[in-house]
């Protein structure tokens, strides 16, 4: 996702399991639940970017399609759909009587207008193209150019017709991301601040959002798909989750460095409750390929030599996480098992810096490696890694960090030259990560990353009808990418999870669905 959730706990590697796996507060038998979590950039699913924003959005809107625990499209608000004999045209049937949170009814049009207001140039969204660009008249009307959006028809109340540029087999998972959900006009145009009351379709409504404090969701008697079995859900957005779980105030929390040893041990009664799920999720630091020296690709990839990715995993991160040798992570079709990378040799490292367009590592101008954080805080793997480079290459690095919000600005500008990131899959498709993250002109290409040939092949795949050939396709651009080194990829995550036996129907997904209609404690 989005690019993806990213927080403070030893390294930004927790930021996720806070957003994708809150806890509970509540005696065993109770319908509340309180959870912990993190502060969204925003509830406007237009906007989101972001797996934190992401993980309250889908369980308050809702869209035309989701994915079910098995990651496979299903349907949604549109009970069922049709796909034209030349794969452009679906036409959507919306199921009777689905209501809005205060009762009004949806309708096409409802569709129509948040899909024409998601792409509208004043909303500002920054995911937009990335997620609806692929329907025919998208970026016409990203571009003003257009008051409409041409290949969004509706044929009567209950049916809603999308034409797309081209056959594409990852169309319909990209409606399951909350860019493609539905919102009431109404609601919409009450006001700028319309987000601390929204009036959406999901299982839960928003209650209450206290900045800094508590975010409380109640469930709605109106979702089509049956009532959550909680009533209540509160989200509380400070304290330390792994002390309230032990002191029993949470039913379900991450589990970080501080504590993975004393829960990896079978003598200790906390062991029992441990869950471990993997995550489609990858840990890199992103190289400004627009930018000196970091547009050298020798510079990069002596960057990329220079890091000891094993120590710091198992040091540091206590191998909690797998070293990332690519970009797809494991589980993601196309994972490419025997990928190389640029593993640590320091001796070729330093050869690259002088066969570099700037001879000497004397000569490289100042770096500068930005991550997320507040009041000073650097994870040990961020300063491990600039430590490394210093080390390894003689090359200072000066560490900034920023806000969330503020990082994700900058670097969706390319203003930033070095910084850590992490993306998290939006859907179970390679595309979500190779075409998403570095085809040249997507506007989540971050590293500014450019390669005609890359290009090529990644247009190529995106109309690919057979599937292993697609992977094949993927796979090739996946060792292009990686040698040309426009970011560092550093880890493959999984969550470790702390679940108290009372709690029924918790789903540790691998990454942003919606999953709290289904729980309940006995």
């Amino acid at each position: 996702m989005r690019r993806t959730a990213i927080a403070l706990v030893a390294m930004v590697f927790v930021f996720a399991l806070a957003a994708l796996a809150p806890g509970c507060l509540q005696t065993p038998g109770g319908r509340e639940l309180d959870l912990f979590g993190t502060e969204p950039t925003t509830l406007d699913p237009a906007l989101c970017g972001d797996a934190v924003s992401g993980s309250y959005i889908v369980e308050i809107f809702s869209g035309l399609v989701t994915l079910n625990h098995d990651l496979e499209v299903v349907p949604d608000i549109a009970e069922s759909w049709d796909i034209s004999p030349d794969g452009k045209t679906y036409t959507f049937h919306l199921r009777h009587e689905v209501m809005f949170h205060d009762g009004r009814e949806v309708t096409a049009n409802d569709f129509k207008y948040s899909l024409e207001r998601a792409a509208d140039p004043e909303t500002r969204s920054p995911v937009a193209e990335t997620y609806l660009g692929d329907i025919v008249g998208v970026k016409e009307k990203l571009k003003g150019e257009a008051e409409e959006i041409s290949g969004v028809r509706v044929i009567d109340d209950e049916t809603l017709e999308i034409t797309i540029d081209a056959p594409k087999a990852y169309f319909l998972s990209k409606l399951t991301h909350p860019t493609a959900f539905v919102v009431d006009r109404k609601n919409v145009e009450s006001g700028a601040d319309w987000t601390k009351n929204p009036n959406g379709t999901g299982p839960f409504k928003l209650e209450e959002w206290t900045e800094g404090q508590e975010i409380v969701l109640e469930r709605t008697v109106l979702f089509y798909r049956g009532m959550a079995k909680l009533h209540r859900v509160t989200f509380h957005l400070i304290g330390n989750p792994m002390m309230m779980y032990e002191n029993g105030e949470l039913d379900i929390t991450s589990v970080g460095t501080g504590n993975i040893e004393r829960v990896l041990d079978p003598t200790n009664p906390l062991h029992d409750e441990l869950v471990i799920a993997p995550q489609l999720l990858v840990w890199y630091i992103g190289f400004n390929t627009s930018v000196p020296p970091l547009d050298d690709v020798k510079v990069r990839q002596a960057f990329c030599h220079a890091v000891d990715k094993d120590k710091l995993i198992e040091i540091l991160l206590k191998e909690l996480v797998s070293p990332a040798a690519g970009i797809l992570p494991p589980g993601m079709p196309g994972y490419n098992e025997g990928m190389e990378g640029l593993g640590y040799d320091v001796e070729r490292a330093q050869q690259l810096i002088a066969e570099s367009s700037y001879g000497d590592i004397s000569q490289l101008p100042p770096i500068v490696f930005t991550v997320t954080g507040s009041g000073g805080y650097v994870s040990a793997v961020v300063t491990a890694i600039a430590w490394m480079w210093q080390e390894n290459l003689g090359v200072e690095v000066e560490i900034e960090g920023l806000e969330w919000g503020d990082f994700l600005d900058e670097m969706r500008e390319h203003r930033l030259q070095v910084f850590e990131t992490g993306w998290l899959a939006d859907y179970p498709d390679p595309q979500n990560f190779l075409d998403v993250l570095f085809h040249s002109q997507s506007v989540e290409n971050h590293t500014a990353y450019s390669n005609p040939d890359v290009d090529r092949l990644l247009e190529a795949a995106r109309t690919e009808s057979d599937f292993d050939t697609r992977l094949a396709i993927y796979q090739e651009v996946e060792t292009i990418i990686v040698n040309e080194a426009p970011c560092l990829p550093l880890s493959f995550s999984q969550d470790y999870l702390l679940v108290k036996p009372y709690v029924e129907g918790f789903f540790a997904a691998p990454m942003v669905i919606p999953y709290l209609k289904d729980i309940w404690v006995k």
